[in-house]
């Protein structure tokens, strides 16, 4: 019997459709939502983190996770009791295209667990082949788990709407991966990532079975997830379906607007990687802004197209939810209440989007009509050098309305290039400085007031892409210092933290090109 006292409440695998074939191999799996599946025993598991507000929100203790227990549970080679792991299926539209089945192909779900009347889905990343794991092993290695392990815990606290991660374990065995597709594979550290949600239901979980036109178990999959998750818009019915979607809808461009704020780009925005509960989930080649960049993406498979692109993120949403729409239509057959959802996204994008920038700014107390002129020179400006868009904002918030000149200096350090501020580049920054000065006279808050209230919305510490990979460095040599160093700063990114103010500096030259700290792919 295990040691560990989980209230263990599973519905998703007790409630939907099973497949009745309970072998594990590849295969296409009809008229199901899941797959039973155990996990893969690992040769020599060791933890290198556990977090302690995870372990509070499921009713554990950091006496349990210090278990052998828990050490077994949370790498694979260990079933809780009375539990049947499995893995997901769904299908999903890759890069604009339909890929068929895809589903949980290294990812296994091990129970769920209700505490303080919130429902919490373990999910086990890295442990083992799945029916959905086509021509691949299933399994993970450490560098891509820790930068999942550390990215979902900052944009948690960052208040950005996330996936959350309980355990981060060595397995004890090696994987071969092929970081970059090119032809060159090496030995890497294996790992397993526990990762946490209310559910891990995507876009491509109703997607597979519109495709398959098996609306019987699509149907099923609908009123399960408005039952669980959605259950104050009432018991299922067309008009539920469709308040469904528009509350899928909001959710997933309330977080959109908060990727844009502090300045994160997913990489992966396919259909299968979209939550229903507007989750950031599947954190593989992201990437925070270094220089202001609507064109940036972090993936090098989308590096030609750049489908995926920080300017490019809001409307991927609305392309997304335009798939979903069309899965969910078969259970409501008219389109009116779908466009208005699809069509509220564009207006409510557009006024979201400027609040957004006003508070960026430091305009809270008042609206005015070239508060949208200010933020497009704004942005304009920003992209025509590289400046740094985390250190821009935070020392944005000590601008003084009274000394305008002084602008120019405050930004300074956020330039790449700061030799470029001067002759008409500086001319243009001491224009825009003077307009924002005339703009903040008419807020109703002081200098410090405001300084306050935006650094409650311009983080302070974002996870660039080198510090993760000097984590993942360090770890592979056996140190996790930086892993933990990185882990507690990233808990208050708003706050000033001065003992680390080492992190508050412009990605360094040697990170520019470097592997895992520019470009990444989706193996990362």
């Amino acid at each position: 019997m295990s040691k560990l006292k989980l209230n263990i409440q599973d519905t998703f695998n007790k409630e939907l459709p099973a497949d009745p074939i309970t072998e594990n191999y590849t295969r296409q799996v009809k008229e199901a939502c899941f797959s039973y599946v155990k996990p893969k025993t690992t040769s020599k598991p060791s933890l290198i983190h556990v977090s302690e507000e995870m372990l509070r929100e499921l009713g554990l203790t950091p006496e349990d996770a210090k278990t052998d227990d828990f050490l077994n549970v949370f790498t694979g080679n260990k079933v809780l009791p009375n539990t049947k792991p499995y893995a997901m299926c769904y299908g999903g539209h890759q890069f604009g295209n339909w890929a068929g089945q895809l589903g949980d192909g290294r990812a296994i779900n091990l129970a769920e667990v209700v505490h303080q009347d919130k429902r919490w889905a373990l999910q086990l990343k890295g442990a083992g082949e799945t029916p959905y794991s086509r021509s691949a092993d299933g399994l993970a290695v450490l560098r891509s788990s820790i930068r999942e392990y550390l990215c979902s815990e900052a944009m948690f606290h960052l208040g950005v709407p996330t996936t959350r991660a309980l355990s981060l374990a060595l397995t004890g065995d090696n994987v071969l991966r092929d970081m970059m597709y090119n032809g060159n594979p090496e030995f890497e550290k294996g790992a397993v990532l526990c990762r946490v949600a209310p559910t891990f239901i995507r876009f491509g979980n109703f997607e597979i079975h519109a495709a398959r036109e098996d609306h019987a178990t699509l149907k099923k999959l609908a009123d399960y997830t408005i039952k669980h998750f959605y259950p104050h818009l009432g018991e299922p019915s067309k008009e539920t379906y469709v308040k469904l979607f528009k509350e899928i809808a909001r959710k997933t461009l309330e977080t959109i607007i908060h990727w844009q704020r502090v300045g994160f780009v997913h990489g992966v925005l396919n259909t299968d990687n979209m939550s229903v509960l507007g989750l950031t989930i599947d954190y593989g080649p992201y990437g925070w802004l270094e220089g202001f960049d609507f064109g940036w993406t972090p993936n090098t498979t989308d590096a030609t197209h750049k489908r995926y692109r920080f300017g490019n993120q809001p409307n991927i949403g609305l392309w997304n939810l335009y798939q979903l729409a069309n899965a969910l239509y078969p259970l409501i057959n008219e389109t009116k209440g779908l466009e208005d959802a699809l069509n509220a996204y564009k207006e409510d994008f557009e006024v979201k989007s400027l609040e957004m920038m006003r508070k960026k700014l430091g305009l809270f107390t008042s609206e005015e009509k070239e508060d949208t002129t200010l933020t497009m020179q704004l942005e304009e400006l920003l992209e025509n050098n590289e400046i740094d868009m985390t250190l821009f904002f935070r020392n944005l918030s000590t601008f003084k309305k009274q000394n305008p000149e002084k602008g120019a200096k405050l930004i300074e350090e956020a330039f790449y290039f700061p030799a470029e501020l001067e002759g008409d580049v500086l001319k243009k920054w001491n224009a825009w400085f003077e307009l924002y000065a005339i703009r903040l006279k008419n807020e109703k808050l002081n200098d410090e007031e405001r300084k306050k209230k935006m650094n409650t919305i311009n983080p302070k510490y974002v996870l660039r892409n080198y510090m993760a990979q000097l984590a993942i460095d360090a770890a592979n040599n056996g140190d996790y210092s930086l892993v933990d160093e990185l882990y507690d700063l990233l808990k208050r990114p708003y706050d000033e933290q001065p003992e680390h103010e080492k992190w508050f500096v412009k990605r360094p030259d040697w990170a520019r090109h470097k592997i895992g700290c520019s470009m990444l792919s989706c193996s990362s």
